[in-house]
């Protein structure tokens, strides 16, 4: 009876852990789906945008040359701190459509790249940064070595680069721009590998949750994925981009 009691035990114990693997997969595939697809809003939106300037001069004027610019700059890190807050209060279909509003409003951010730098250059650094976003995150989702303690740090360094990226708009230091890049691609790998670990072990701490709180994680992760990404693409477009 007691060999049979422990048979039932593990069996249990075997089914229960099934469940959330399983679970945990299609969590996960969630994540990256959304992820994938801002980012797919997002060169959509980024091209459009680049394509209406080349063709239209008074377009390119609106766009980089007006302080129009400055709310395109900064209205999406207003935005994601605005849906960071609220999003408790939103239901999951609603924070879906705002992360894919969020992602086209980066697009038109960060469109003149197409005017900057080569189309080629840009794929090169896409298909780089993606292969390096994969093993990263693959590493982070992976390893069995705790990289919470990472949080803490990598967080003020991302303050530290907003606060000189925002400093050397006005200086246009060249020297200062490649240390920003340095350290942008560091914190950024750092941050693609701690976000994994860290939204593979909510999910295994949301066990009894219901599924609109469990929807709403998803899409904030796939939000923390997709800043790690573009931010990590955007630093690596300084060194490996050619330019126009």
């Amino acid at each position: 009876m007691a060999d049979y009691n422990t048979y039932r035990t593990a069996q249990g114990v075997g089914t229960r852990g099934a469940v959330i693997d399983e679970g945990l997969r299609a969590y996960m595939n969630k994540v990256y789906g959304l992820m994938a697809a801002g980012m797919g809003v997002t060169a959509v939106a980024a091209y459009g945008t680049a394509t209406a300037a080349m063709n239209s001069p008074e377009v390119a004027q609106v766009l980089y040359g007006s302080p129009l610019r400055w709310v395109i700059m900064f209205a999406p890190l207003l935005m994601v701190f605005a849906f960071g807050a609220a999003i408790n209060r939103l239901s999951v279909s609603a924070a879906t459509g705002v992360f894919y509003a969020f992602a086209a409003l980066m697009g038109v951010s960060i469109s003149s790249i197409f005017l900057v730098f080569t189309g080629v250059s840009i794929v090169q650094t896409f298909l780089v940064t993606a292969i390096a976003f994969a093993g990263l995150s693959l590493w982070g989702y992976t390893t069995k070595k705790d990289i919470s303690g990472w949080g803490s740090f990598l967080i003020m360094g991302v303050i530290g680069l907003i606060v000189a990226s925002i400093v050397n708009i006005f200086l246009q230091s060249s020297g200062m721009q490649f240390a920003i890049s340095v350290l942008g691609v560091l914190i950024f790998a750092g941050l693609t590998a701690y976000d994994t670990q860290n939204i593979k072990n909510t999910y295994l701490q949301m066990s009894g949750l219901d599924a609109d709180f469990i929807g709403k994680s998803a899409i904030m992760g796939a939000l923390r994925l997709y800043l790690d990404f573009l931010n990590l693409f955007m630093f690596l477009l300084q060194f490996l981009g050619n330019r126009e």
